[in-house]
């Protein structure tokens, strides 16, 4: 069925070497965007059961530009990320209407759940997507990298998304026994570099996250935490469950267990005094979130790690 009648019949799609770079070389920044014309390069990956077992699998990678035909409307079986990186168009998701999308912005595409888009054929647009799969995307999900739930997402730069999209479009032109294994890293470094490069709106945004990982250390309470932020504690709740998909207590923990390891290898402080340097006046207490998080209690893990009395070259 033709969804858009008006759109040019693209041409077959092409593994010869792509002339504007996978993502396209001018920068995103503002300005007007004159519309190359049609230009596309994909390939597709068929990893193995022990690719997968990985957590991740790259199943394809590809980057376009120009007055793109009409995507869908269709559900997938696997996850992609569709990146515009120029220009603007339009997307619809789970049926719903069609809403504007404006560079640079990603897309969601996910298992089971009809989408339609396309860029605005006046204008085209650039794009560079990648298709996934496995086990951790549930976890992904969880943390917040990957949001079923805001299909159209603003982002505010492109550049280390692009730096990851064109380390998996070098690999695939180069191709190699390590290819599926490097696709499938390059897929967690995407996750990550999207994340990074989200438009988020928080009023408070970064600044809060460095200030509660500066006083991380101190023997106070999560709301007073936020006092001394001077926000109140349900917001400091939401920009760190924003920032880290985690709560407040899980981020502050990470950050006083990873302190107190470098204090257990490298110094010859007592387990009670590490537990007071990272904020916690009860040993036992401190031992008990230690172990529950490492799997190892304190000790056992300071005998397993500790260089501080290994023997020096004379």
């Amino acid at each position: 069925m033709d969804h858009n009648p008006q759109m040019p019949t693209p041409p077959p799609h092409s593994t010869e070497p792509y002339s504007i770079g996978p993502c396209g070389t001018e920068p995103c920044g503002p300005g007007p965007y004159r519309p190359a014309p049609y230009s596309s390069w994909m390939q597709y990956f068929s990893p193995t059961a022990n690719h997968r077992r990985l957590g991740l699998v790259c199943l394809g990678v590809g980057v376009q530009e120009g007055p793109l035909p009409v995507v869908g409307p269709r559900a997938l079986d696997h996850h992609v990320a569709v990146v515009v990186t120029r220009g603007r168009g339009w997307f619809s998701h789970g049926g719903r209407p069609p809403q504007p999308v404006t560079a640079p912005a990603l897309l969601w595409l996910v298992p089971g759940v009809e989408h339609h888009y396309g860029p605005d054929p006046r204008t085209g647009w650039q794009e560079c997507f990648v298709d996934f799969a496995g086990h951790s995307v549930e976890a992904y999900t969880d943390l917040g990298y990957v949001t079923p739930d805001r299909p159209l997402v603003p982002l505010s730069a492109t550049a280390g998304v692009r730096h990851v999209v064109d380390g998996i479009v070098r690999a695939a032109r180069t191709g190699g026994p390590l290819l599926e294994v490097e696709a499938a890293a390059a897929v967690h470094a995407l996750l990550v570099a999207l994340r990074y490069a989200r438009a988020e709106v928080s009023r408070h945004g970064d600044a809060v996250m460095d200030a509660l990982a500066r006083d991380a250390l101190l023997p106070i309470s999560v709301a007073e935490h936020a006092a001394r932020l001077g926000i109140p504690l349900p917001e400091l709740r939401g920009a760190v469950r924003r920032s880290t998909g985690e709560g407040v207590k899980e981020y502050l923990l990470g950050i006083r267990l990873s302190r107190a390891k470098e204090l257990l290898a490298r110094t010859d402080l007592p387990v009670a005094g590490v537990a007071r340097r990272v904020g916690y006046e009860d040993p036992g207490y401190f031992s008990r979130l230690f172990s529950r998080r490492v799997g190892m209690a304190p000790g056992r893990f300071r005998a397993q790690q500790s260089f501080h009395d290994a023997a020096r070259p004379g």
